[in-house]
């Protein structure tokens, strides 16, 4: 027992929770582009409130990667367009902290008076804008955090939240092979292979449904590659001129295999979008800090996975985030042509 009488969850959470227990109608919103920790921590964030007798759905500014259909099809899943929202009292922002990477849903959520409550596992730079946060940033994934909640909340899950926490503890540790598994990652994989998940099932829908492009598109995107720094830096791009499908080309994949290379450190892969824009994703496998380097760019998340969207062409977005990576390896990066613009950030962060 607690000799203080205090919860070991501290004011802020137990702030948090009681909000979940007293609203009634809800709107769980995630980041653009969701991922599987994002979707899968809704999915069964939607389920726990819908057995508290509570309304709840989801939108998002993007619309779902078809893989994560079976989460989906059994929530109230929509991609939003315009408009205002429907009637809620509290808003549930979850795998992010940053209002601005929700994109046109932003204006939405900041006009309605609802209660907004964050539930992120990701690192927050500035003053905080919410009413309430559930924030750890030494979770593994945003699903683990709902499986906490679910556990104070005394609801237990069935079988489709149990998916979504699976899918995000998955996604978010790269199949439980990056640094961030822990014993209560694997814990609560374990018992939500208990509650019916298969996990043969979830790695098929996530990783085997690729088309005969996937391979190929694999091909040319590694064929860019660059090794930079005694080959402890690879980089490579994407041009605008060669935008895959989430079905095609899953960036985690990309970066994976660069990662495999015995001499990298650090992975930076940049796409370069149609509205002008270029998306930096960079992943580390040392004491190389990612998220330092790409906060002034605008961006963030953990030490070892993060990303931001940077304003510019690919050239000059990639002379920029190249001499940072560089001058954090202690590099002095070569000097940028005549003419070379600079790349100015977005604002907008990303990560895993």
């Amino acid at each position: 027992m607690n000799p203080t009488n205090e919860s070991p969850l501290g004011p802020d959470k137990l702030r948090a929770l009681e909000l979940l227990r007293r609203g009634r109608r809800f709107v769980i919103s995630g980041h653009a582009r969701p991922d599987g920790d994002c979707i899968g921590a809704q999915a069964a964030l939607v389920r726990i409130l819908s057995s508290m007798g509570k309304e709840a759905w989801i939108y998002n500014p993007d619309p779902a990667e078809a893989r994560f259909s079976y989460l989906t099809r059994d929530v109230q899943y929509r991609a939003y367009q315009s408009g205002d929202l429907p009637v809620h009292d509290v808003a549930v922002l979850l795998d992010f902290s940053e209002l601005s990477r929700t994109g046109p849903l932003a204006p939405a959520l900041a006009k309605s008076a609802s209660k907004k409550v964050v539930i992120d596992h990701h690192i927050h730079h500035g003053e905080p804008w919410w009413d309430e946060a559930f924030v750890d940033t030494s979770a593994a994934a945003t699903g683990l955090l709902i499986h906490r909640i679910a556990k104070v909340l005394d609801v237990p899950l069935d079988v489709i939240a149990a998916r979504g926490v699976y899918t995000s503890l998955v996604t978010d540790t790269g199949w439980f092979k990056y640094s961030n598994t822990d014993a209560e990652t694997l814990t609560v994989a374990g018992e939500m292979v208990a509650l019916g998940v298969k996990p043969s099932e979830i790695f098929d829908a996530l990783y085997q449904q690729r088309s005969a492009q996937h391979p190929p598109a694999i091909g040319r995107l590694l064929s860019r590659v660059e090794y930079l720094a005694e080959g402890r830096l690879a980089v490579v791009t994407q041009p605008s001129s060669e935008t895959y499908d989430s079905d095609l080309v899953d960036t985690d994949e990309v970066l994976d295999i660069l990662r495999s290379v015995r001499a990298v450190e650090v992975v930076l892969y940049l796409r370069e979008l149609k509205d002008g824009t270029c998306k930096l994703s960079a992943r580390s496998k040392s004491t190389y800090d990612v998220n330092a380097l790409v906060r002034p760019l605008g961006g963030g998340g953990h030490k070892k996975a993060s990303g931001a969207t940077l304003r510019g062409d690919l050239a000059s977005v990639r002379a920029q985030v190249v001499s940072a990576a560089l001058a954090a390896f202690g590099i002095e990066p070569a000097l940028p042509a005549p003419g070379a613009s600079r790349a100015k950030s977005s604002g907008e962060s990303a990560a895993r």
